[in-house]
């Protein structure tokens, strides 16, 4: 744990010493999504690979970079592609950039990700506002803060009864009619990964009460509250579930899916930026 603290001090050190403004926001963007880093104004922008103990992107659609700047009038770091466990990180390891956020004293942390829709009703190309998780590898015992307590981020045992802020998600309730985009709103259950779920498996899920599944998000959402950070969260349906077992599932059809996506989820945010308080 000594060298996660050590590791979070190094790299905000490193950050800090190249931006004039310190973010206020932190985005974390997902499969096929990276696109929307490219409309930050007076970009800052720092490869995973010039920062000592950051973990590397290696799945395509992930571009493996911070961009630090401004979007929509607000001060933001945006993770241009996330770190999975499937990648053979820890969950320490994954959540570590969450840390990092923290430290140079963002205080509120939007995530977004690819997923399948379990959910009957919803189809691909739709938007999902998360508003609860199901964090079956936290269940399974991949939860992030399991070891020796960061203290001075949070206590030992968190409250996760509210993960997702309702302000800002109501928030997002009123951007999305403003710009006449439906928003549909689920439980998104988080795996390990990386194989696609069995059909067994997705209908499990649906029983449990999910409606989206994916491999991320939960153990960065676990540590962004355990630091006190206010969170909101999207999903962006990239292909139905397959709960019967006639259909395949491909990376392709995630990173395809992500061009439709993209614009809306864009007006998404940028409505959103321009509407919060980070008080």
């Amino acid at each position: 744990m000594e060298n996660i603290r050590n590791s979070i001090r190094r790299i905000s050190d490193i950050i800090s010493t190249k931006i004039t403004a310190m973010p206020q926001v932190g985005l974390i963007l997902g499969t096929g999504l990276g696109d929307i880093a490219l409309k930050v104004q007076f970009p800052v922008v720092i490869p995973y690979s010039e920062l000592p103990g950051w973990p590397q992107a290696t799945v395509e659609g992930h571009a493996g970079r911070l961009v630090i700047g401004s979007l929509g009038g607000r001060p933001i770091i945006v993770m241009q592609g996330r770190i999975h466990y499937y990648e053979g990180y820890t969950m320490q390891q994954v959540s570590l950039p969450v840390r990092v956020m923290q430290k140079l004293g963002i205080k509120i942390l939007i995530v977004t990700n690819a997923a399948g829709a379990i959910n009957p009703e919803f189809s691909a190309g739709d938007i999902m506002l998360i508003t609860d998780n199901l964090n079956i590898a936290g269940m399974g015992g991949l939860n992030p803060l399991i070891g020796p307590n960061l203290d001075e981020f949070g206590p030992r045992f968190p409250d996760m009864s509210q993960i997702y802020d309702r302000t800002l998600s109501n928030l997002a309730r009123q951007v999305a009619r403003e710009n006449h985009i439906t928003l549909k709103e689920g439980v998104y259950a988080g795996l390990s990964g990386p194989s696609f779920e069995t059909p067994a498996e997705l209908r499990f899920l649906r029983f449990a009460g999910a409606d989206a599944v994916g491999m991320s998000t939960t153990s960065e959402v676990i540590v962004a509250r355990h630091g006190g950070l206010k969170v909101l969260g999207f999903s962006g349906l990239s292909n139905k579930a397959n709960l019967d077992g006639t259909t395949l599932t491909t990376h392709e059809e995630v990173l395809q899916a992500g061009r439709i996506l993209e614009p809306k989820l864009e007006k998404m945010i940028l409505g959103i930026l321009k509407g919060l308080s980070v008080d």
